[in-house]
């Protein structure tokens, strides 16, 4: 297993999220068990661009659901900015953590206009009132908002979420999620529905948002290449264990085949996904 990144003081003032020794079983004591998390040890810094890598079954998205509260792990402990979050439930969570998922229809309300959809959005975490849920002033927010993604949404604002392509309800949500700057960003494979096209598109706003508000993200993605791209640090996952924990110059100057011989040099076999090796 690979040794946590060392604490810089405290976990306050040094980590944005710690994941210490999480441990998560599905079925447990069934013939069906699976042991999804081994004793996970992960330490995010502020301001961390992770891109998350492995397998199908390699405990990627597992992770992501345990750091937003999805379920409680079995054992060891999350902390967020410092406190200790491991029995919070998700809706709890959810005032810290923004979250985009695979399926475009998952992160809007379908039958909900795209302003209504980002009023909710910014009322995460804070007390909702019976006042008009969306006011003039809101209106003039989300038109300048939206017109930053230049897919003219900010022109369609009582059209229904629903009426929209999965690519354009992708975009509708990354805003969601961040709009009201959440300590974490969790992607979880958000591009992988979308056509290439669509997909890069996704990933260039990506880029920029995460980058123009120093997110601290962790994206989980199946494509080698987007992961060496994007973000500071790569981690690589197998078996619901961190096999790779990579950053700085380091990731840099990594490319595919380096990623590959470092993965069959740890497990002694062969990367099983030829999904993850597509440009």
């Amino acid at each position: 297993m690979v040794a946590p990144k060392k604490a810089e003081g405290s976990a306050r003032s040094a980590h944005m999220l710690v994941l210490e020794g999480v441990t998560k079983y599905f079925h447990r004591g069934s013939v069906n068990e699976v042991l999804a998390l081994k004793r996970v040890n992960l330490h995010v810094n502020h301001g961390d661009f992770i891109t998350l890598i492995g397998s199908n079954g390699a405990g990627k998205s597992t992770l992501l659901t345990a750091t937003a509260g999805g379920f409680l792990p079995d054992e060891g402990r999350i902390l967020l900015t410092g406190e200790d979050v491991t029995g919070w439930p998700e809706h709890r969570r959810a005032a810290h953590i923004g979250r985009v998922f695979q399926d475009p229809l998952k992160g809007t309300c379908a039958s909900g206009t795209i302003e209504q959809n980002l009023a909710l959005a910014a009322k995460r975490g804070k007390s909702r009132g019976l006042g008009r849920g969306v006011k003039s002033r809101d209106r003039i927010f989300f038109r300048e908002l939206l017109a930053k993604i230049g897919l003219g949404l900010e022109d369609r604002l009582t059209d229904l979420v629903g009426l929209l392509s999965g690519g354009q309800r992708q975009a509708l949500t990354l805003l969601m999620a961040t709009m009201q700057r959440p300590d974490v960003l969790l992607l979880d494979e958000h591009t992988a529905a979308l056509d290439p096209k669509t997909g890069q598109q996704i990933i260039e706003l990506t880029r920029r948002v995460v980058d123009e508000e120093r997110l601290t993200t962790l994206m989980v993605t199946h494509n080698m290449n987007q992961a060496l791209a994007l973000g500071n640090r790569l981690v690589m996952m197998h078996q619901g264990e961190i096999i790779l924990d990579i950053d700085g110059e380091e990731k840099r100057n990594l490319r595919v085949e380096d990623l590959l011989a470092r993965f069959y040099a740890l497990k002694g076999e062969a990367f099983s996904s030829d999904k993850m090796l597509l440009v």
